[in-house]
């Protein structure tokens, strides 16, 4: 069986230090919606990755468990520190948290993370390791009874495995939603389809990526099962040796949408006043979506705006005001000419 790999990506740039808040993280109105969404607090996102960082000053107190499921640090289940640098710019992108004057803000920062090891130092993993990080994401439970929220998985591979789909398939039952990356092997057409696995599955919410400008990625896969797009190039999030990096891929997008489910996640459940399934999660998501005006094997659903409702609510208000004030003025009669 053909092993299962990072979704292709490239490092831009290395930086010592930083005090922002990332530009995608701004694109996508984040910041707009934190105070509404306590900032994601009370959700846990599980990242199946290469591991993380647990020590980087900007994730450290966003982590709350996880396992290794790879032969790194000979197979030691609970060392899932990450040797590649993937794992933590995803975490950092999805939840990171500033200490004081320095670091990012992730889309999430007061969400938690379970992180789960099942890429090794060269990226690559066996099928089975994504599986058991699945079922490990779904049966976790928190010391308090917590649960997880979303699975964020920035990985691939060409094979349709039954084993991984019935995984998929269990976590959505769960009520989990699952975040994957479309894949970087785009030909900059959106006539053709290119596939990878799990995120093609029809039960995923299949991220593809777009840059600063609001253009879909030339490497960003395009298919009939795109859910959603989010800022995929020049993404500046967290990295190795508590430095920060930007990052280019699909893998970059995905965990803007895992984050962004912990913010309309807490929104939504306060307006139900009930937890929400798996279905009516994606269905507040996609109504947090703009269309880009490209095909929908490109973009799905269209990019992520975590604010647009509450923007049209009050451009409605201030139409409803200004009618009201017209409608209340004396309309003087016409007169007719004679």
């Amino acid at each position: 069986m053909s092993k299962i790999r990072l979704i292709p990506y490239e490092i831009d740039e290395i930086y010592e230090s930083t005090t922002e808040v990332p530009e995608g993280v701004h694109l996508i109105q984040a910041p707009d919606a934190w105070e509404e969404a306590e900032q994601g607090k009370g959700n846990v996102i599980a990242i199946i990755d290469t591991g993380c960082q647990t020590d980087h000053p900007d994730l450290k107190d966003r982590i709350v468990g996880g396992r290794n499921f790879t032969d790194d640090y000979n197979g030691d289940e609970n060392n899932y520190e990450d040797n590649n640098g993937h794992g933590t710019h995803v975490a950092g992108t999805v939840a990171a948290s500033p200490v004081q004057d320095n670091g990012v803000y992730g889309v999430a920062p007061s969400a938690d993370l379970l992180i789960i090891k099942v890429l090794s130092e060269d990226g690559s993993g066996e099928y089975q390791w994504i599986i058991d990080g699945i079922h490990y994401a779904i049966d976790w439970e928190g010391k308090n009874g917590e649960k997880v929220r979303a699975i964020s998985m920035s990985l691939g591979g060409p094979t349709d495995i039954p084993e991984l789909y019935e995984a998929v398939k269990r976590a959505v039952d769960e009520k989990i939603s699952v975040v994957c990356a479309a894949g970087n092997e785009g030909d900059d057409r959106h006539d053709t389809n290119e596939h990878g696995y799990p995120g093609a599955y029809n039960e995923v919410i299949q991220v593809g990526a777009i840059n600063f400008k609001k253009e879909i990625a030339p490497f960003s896969n395009s298919n009939d099962e795109i859910d959603v797009v989010a800022p995929g190039v020049n993404i500046l999030s967290t990295y190795l040796e508590g430095k920060y990096a930007k990052l280019s891929g699909t893998s970059m997008a995905t965990p803007h949408v895992s984050g962004a489910l912990a913010l309309v996640a807490n929104i939504s459940e306060k307006q139900f006043n009930r937890r929400l399934t798996e279905a009516e999660l994606y269905a507040q998501l996609v109504r947090r979506t703009v269309p880009l005006g490209y095909p929908k094997s490109a973009e799905g659903n269209g990019l992520l705006a975590l604010d647009i409702l509450n923007q049209f609510e009050r451009l409605f208000q201030s139409f409803t005001q200004t009618y009201k004030s017209v409608s209340s003025d004396k309309i003087r009669p016409a007169i007719k000419r004679s």
